[in-house]
Parts: structure tokens; C-alpha cells; sequence
């Protein structure tokens, strides 16, 4: 069973003590990347989206165009530090278009 600490805290601080308690960052660091994606990206490059995952330190992401997937291929370090700027963390190194 968990330690009892005091009971004054903020709920911000509450919920990062029992996400880190309970290994969960691995999971909320997938959901914040897609929801990153979704922002940055804009309602053009979503509507040729499929999938957003990530696998470790990879994103993966499946286009349905062709043409998308070539031009977006070219700027891969910029969506990597686009991303990781917007979390606030290092958490994708590479992104793999699909």
C-alpha cells in the first residue's frame, strides 16, 4: 500500500505523484503526442491522417496520400522538435511515415 503523505497539495501535484506511482507516463505520453499532432499539424494534414502511435521514442503516423507523406518527409526534425517543444519534454527522437 502506498504512503499516506499530507493531506494539502494541489490536484495538479497529486496526479503526477500517483502517475509517477503507478507507471504511467509511458501511456499519458502517448495520448499527449497524438492530441500534439492533432494541434500542430492543423485540420489539412489530419484529414489525410489514419494513425498516430507511439512506440518508445517513435512516432509512427499513417497517411492516407502519398503526396502528403513525401512532403512531410522532408521536414522530420522540425515535426520531431515541434512536438517535443509543445510537450515540454524530449519524448520522440524519430518519426516514421507510413
Amino acid at each position: 500500500m502506498a504512503k499516506r503523505t499530507s493531506n494539502e497539495g494541489s490536484i495538479g501535484d497529486v496526479l503526477k505523484q500517483f502517475i509517477e506511482q503507478n507507471r504511467l507516463q509511458v501511456g499519458m505520453d502517448k495520448i499527449d503526442v497524438e492530441d500534439a499532432w492533432k494541434s500542430l499539424m492543423g485540420n489539412g494534414v489530419n484529414s489525410y491522417t489514419k494513425e498516430v502511435v507511439l512506440k518508445g521514442t517513435t512516432l509512427y503516423v499513417s497517411l492516407t496520400s502519398a503526396v502528403l507523406r513525401e512532403e512531410l518527409s522532408y521536414g522530420k526534425q522540425k515535426i520531431v522538435k515541434m512536438i517535443n517543444e509543445e510537450l515540454g519534454k524530449e519524448v520522440i527522437k524519430d518519426v516514421i511515415l507510413r
